[in-house]
């Protein structure tokens, strides 16, 4: 009986040793393949398209504040500043 649970302890350790090295094995080969590399790439070029696209819509959102505040201004009868003006009185 005790030995019957030796055993199955060895065969287990032995089975997890062998996955890890078949496991470390292929990472080895996907290393040496560039696979990691164009990997990286592929997830930087996805990460730079989501940051064209967050500044195009945040441009957009922007601009239509600005239009919606000039035309606020126009209906309260304030003269809307040209752009590029400081709204308070000093420079930066």
């Amino acid at each position: 009986m005790v030995l019957g649970a030796v055993v199955g302890r060895v065969a287990g350790v032995v089975g997890t040793g062998l996955a890890g090295a078949v496991a470390y094995d292929g990472i080895k080969r996907f290393v040496r393949s560039g696979g990691a590399r164009r990997g990286a790439v592929a997830v930087t070029a996805w990460g730079l398209r989501g940051i064209r696209a967050a500044e195009t819509g945040t441009e957009q959102a922007r601009l239509t504040l600005a239009d919606v505040v000039s035309e606020a201004r126009e209906r309260i009868g304030e003269q809307t500043p040209p752009p590029g003006t400081t709204e308070h009185g000093h420079e930066h």
